[in-house]
């Protein structure tokens, strides 16, 4: 489906904007399976999603799914009809099509993560939390009033 086509990527939003990522899923899935192209849909964005675009000017050849609002769903269907590409790529965790007329060919990937080498997520989520818990012991404890110099005042 993917193979010798113009293709749109629409990404997972928070990844490219908070995220600070200039591509997604949608981008590697075009590489992988031989897109002839990628489209700058830049010149096709209206209202928030160009506005976004330009607010997080590191974002690469991909538009970010942005749908907080229906305003925004509006603005991201617009955009996405707009652009001149023989597919849309949709990389989101929401499959887009239940939320919005796409009046091209489309299709939906998506990904799974798995640790290939240390150090794993896991571990580093956990050493993350025993930090936090260990910061948190040691302030409450030293928040306390102490007993050298006599008794605390308050």
């Amino acid at each position: 489906m993917i193979r010798g086509k113009a293709v749109l990527v629409i990404e997972d939003g928070p990844t490219l904007t908070h995220g600070g990522m200039s591509s997604g899923a949608g981008t590697q899935a075009a590489k992988i399976f031989g897109a002839a192209k990628i489209v700058d849909p830049k010149p096709f964005a209206v209202g928030s999603i160009k506005e976004a675009l330009v607010r997080y000017s590191h974002i690469g050849n991909a538009l970010p799914a942005m749908g907080y609002y229906p305003e925004q769903i509006q603005d991201l269907e617009e955009s996405v009809n707009r652009v001149e590409c023989d597919l849309v790529i949709i990389a989101t965790p929401v499959d887009l099509r239940r939320l919005m007329d796409i009046k091209k060919p489309s299709c939906h990937v998506t990904y799974e993560l798995e640790d290939l080498g240390a150090p794993r997520l896991r571990d580093e989520i956990r050493r993350f939390i025993a930090h936090q818990r260990e910061s948190k012991r040691l302030a409450a404890r030293n928040s306390r009033p102490s007993d050298i110099g006599g008794p605390a005042l308050g």
